[in-house]
């Protein structure tokens, strides 16, 4: 079946029109992974799930993680971003632990880049928005590849990043995590360059989590990975979504860095449900444990 799509950005993502994802046919299906892997950002509007509809289509994709360390839907296949209490549905006071964890969701990022299978793709389904701010800013590393300097590209050829999640909380606020915390994650590597197995496209897999590279002084390393985080998320290799409610919206973590926005907090409610789908441990970007 062909989809009816309209593009979000010049270079990458589309919508995907007139389409419930809890009626999809496997043809159907067929199509959307297609896209998927065309256009790396998927939205689908107009989408009412429950918890069991949203888990349902995400395992078609593949196996879906399960949450764990302070998220509060630990223990789950949500990772839910909320400034609801999970128990009473109250606001959660602006500088609770839980508030202040989630700050490091302004960064961009690739979500479980820190785990040893990395992530396939996100679905984050808006289930509650605020009525002004909260938009989410995704950057293709894959369309921003081709135009890096031939210098970096040689340069980066063959790096492998040591990713940690601890890193990103860090940048936040120095010593987030307890030793408990930081013991859960323990760092792990990953190639800088990474290769669209279906259709060989190149990207880069850097973000928050990038703590460092192997090998090279972590100063100067952490230099050029800033210096490729900011050609990656150039204006003209970004989209910025507005939420409406029921808007659900794919990316692929391979090769899509994505980052929250703020909202006042205090003042409105916000309640997005995301599900992740682990990646292929047969992917060359899991490697064995090593150097640090």
């Amino acid at each position: 079946m062909g989809l009816t799509t309209s593009p979000l950005h010049p270079l990458f993502g589309v919508e995907i029109h007139d389409l419930d994802v809890k009626r999809v046919d496997e043809a159907t299906f067929k199509a959307v992974v297609d896209a998927f892997n065309d256009h790396s950002v998927l939205l689908f509007r107009r989408q009412s799930l429950t918890d069991d509809e949203q888990i349902a289509f995400s395992r078609r994709f593949g196996p879906l993680e399960v949450t764990r360390s302070m998220n509060p839907a630990a223990g789950t296949p949500f990772a839910r971003q909320s400034n609801l209490d999970i128990k009473t549905g109250e606001v959660i006071p602006a500088e609770d632990r839980r508030m202040i964890y989630q700050l490091a969701n302004m960064l961009w990022h690739t979500d479980s880049s820190f785990k040893t299978v990395p992530s396939l793709c996100s679905l984050l389904s808006a289930r509650i928005i605020p009525p002004e701010g909260g938009a989410t800013e995704f950057a293709s590393a894959r369309c921003a590849y081709p135009w890096l300097p031939d210098a970096l590209k040689r340069r980066a050829e063959g790096l492998v990043v040591v990713h940690d999640f601890a890193w990103s909380r860090d940048q936040v606020r120095p010593g987030f995590f307890t030793a408990k915390e930081r013991a859960e994650y323990p760092p792990v590597r990953h190639p800088l360059v990474r290769t669209n197995p279906v259709n060989g496209r190149r990207s880069l897999f850097l973000g928050a989590h990038a703590s460092h590279i192997e090998g090279m002084p972590v100063e100067e390393g952490r230099a050029l990975l800033k210096t490729l985080l900011d050609h990656v998320t150039q204006p003209q290799f970004c989209y910025r979504h507005e939420w409406s409610e029921e808007d659900l919206v794919i990316w692929d973590n391979r090769c899509v860095l994505h980052r929250a926005t703020p909202y006042d907090t205090t003042r409105f409610k916000r309640l997005m449900q995301r599900t992740t789908v682990s990646g292929d441990p047969a992917d060359p970007a899991v490697l064995p444990a090593g150097a640090r």
